[in-house]
């Protein structure tokens, strides 16, 4: 099987009232901010918050009866999981699913609670494939791979056909791979209905498999990264010549510019993308020139990040932009000197969130201490009126943190 833009159609006639047709809508903010008419296609909107269940559906309704009845194991840092066990329970279809320790606790609970056995082991894929593979010989289980399966690659190619509905005219699709199961479908999909349409794809720096297994190198990855969801040691068979023939560009994005693109869509667009699903504009960000006046789809592939990851890349989104801020005041230690010091704060209109008061272990005359002081201010420009400001009220005052060298922003 050769998968063509009929077996795309056909799955999505398939799919057809069983999955959320997402929306793909403009950010006139992010077009403004990158140069670029920008749209979204919010795959994060799907009942288990990515693509996944498109082409795990479609695989799953071609099993056999007697495949059924045995049931299927799978292989997954999260959203493939959650595809399949979600619909293999719709389906009665008993499902395990192989998950790598490094794997999010809220993927791991999410995926258990959609009705499948999850079985956690390995510290990659490529271990937990190996896992899942054997276990599916031994107990003649059906695999369902992720990407390197054509009904699964049709399946998920079913997004292109959304994007480009009702005659949308996009210059270039920006699309995350991991496997390239996602990439394939949509690329054999745009090419078939607009050829001048540009494929281009996103891996996180960490993780180049396919740009390197494309260039014929050694592939060198590994780290930890917020796009788990695309971390790929092992670029697919099938996928790989798909997208050697119809993908203009791969682009590797930093975790910086990762973790910039899903502070920006939380606060922009005030919705989520796991890193993964933020990779698509962390791109555009990282390379202006390249995509400058045209128009952009950007594939929004999941949205399943963990809360306490994403508090973090929030909170450090605020650091980058000057939002918020760590001064080191020397103030004489004496009582008073504190509140005189919150005064002057307050009163140039800084918000005072922390403060640690220091007497012992800083490198200080012993009638002096040093107070460690986290400021929620305006941006850079505001910060610096608050160090003149308590330096014209007696205060030593520097600013311990500031907008990093080399930010993504």
């Amino acid at each position: 099987m050769t998968v063509t833009l009929a077996d795309i159609e056909t799955a999505a006639a398939t799919l057809t009232g069983h999955l959320v047709d997402s929306p793909c809508v403009r950010s006139r903010t992010l077009s403004d901010i990158c140069g670029a008419d920008i749209w979204l296609k919010l795959e994060n909107l799907q009942y288990t918050g990515s693509f996944k269940e498109r082409g795990a559906l479609i695989r799953l309704l071609a099993l056999s009866e007697d495949e059924k009845r045995r049931g299927v194991i799978a292989m997954s840092a999260g959203n493939h999981a959650q595809g399949v066990a979600y619909h293999a329970t719709r389906l009665g279809i008993p499902a395990t699913i192989v998950m790598p320790a490094a794997t999010p606790m809220v993927k791991i609970r999410n995926t258990e609670l959609l009705g499948a056995n999850v079985v956690v082991r390995g510290d990659s894929l490529d271990e937990a494939y190996a896992l899942a593979r054997d276990t599916a010989r031994r107990d003649g289980l059906t695999l369902v791979h992720p990407y390197d399966d054509e009904r699964i690659i049709a399946g998920q190619g079913t997004v292109a056909l959304e994007v480009l509905r009702d005659g949308r005219d996009f210059d270039t699709i920006v699309v995350p791979i991991g496997g390239g199961g996602l990439i394939s479908g949509i690329a054999i999909a745009a090419k078939a209905l607009r050829p001048e349409t540009e494929i281009v794809g996103v891996q996180a720096a960490l993780y180049p498999s396919m740009l390197c297994g494309l260039q014929g190198r050694p592939v060198e990855s590994g780290g930890p990264t917020i796009a788990e969801g695309i971390a790929v040691k092992r670029p697919g068979t099938i996928t790989i010549e798909i997208i050697r023939r119809l993908v203009a560009e791969i682009l590797l994005v930093s975790e910086a510019h990762l973790e910039h693109a899903v502070q920006l869509i939380v606060e922009i667009e005030k919705t989520v993308a796991e890193g993964a699903g933020a990779a698509p504009l962390a791109a555009v960000l990282a390379n202006p020139a390249r995509f400058a006046g045209k128009r952009v789809c950007l594939i929004v592939s999941g949205g399943n990040i963990d809360a306490r990851l994403l508090a973090s890349v929030l909170m450090r989104g605020l650091v980058r932009a000057g939002r918020l801020m760590r001064l080191r005041v020397e103030v004489s230690d004496q009582p008073g000197s504190l509140a005189r010091i919150a005064a002057c704060i307050g009163g140039l209109g800084g918000n005072i969130l922390e403060v640690h008061h220091q007497r012992w272990f800083y490198d200080v005359p012993i009638k002096l201490a040093e107070v460690d002081i986290v400021v929620e201010t305006r941006d850079d420009d505001h910060l610096t009126r608050i160090v003149a400001g308590l330096g014209e009220a007696g205060f030593r005052a520097r600013a311990l943190s500031s907008r990093a060298e080399g930010d993504a922003s």
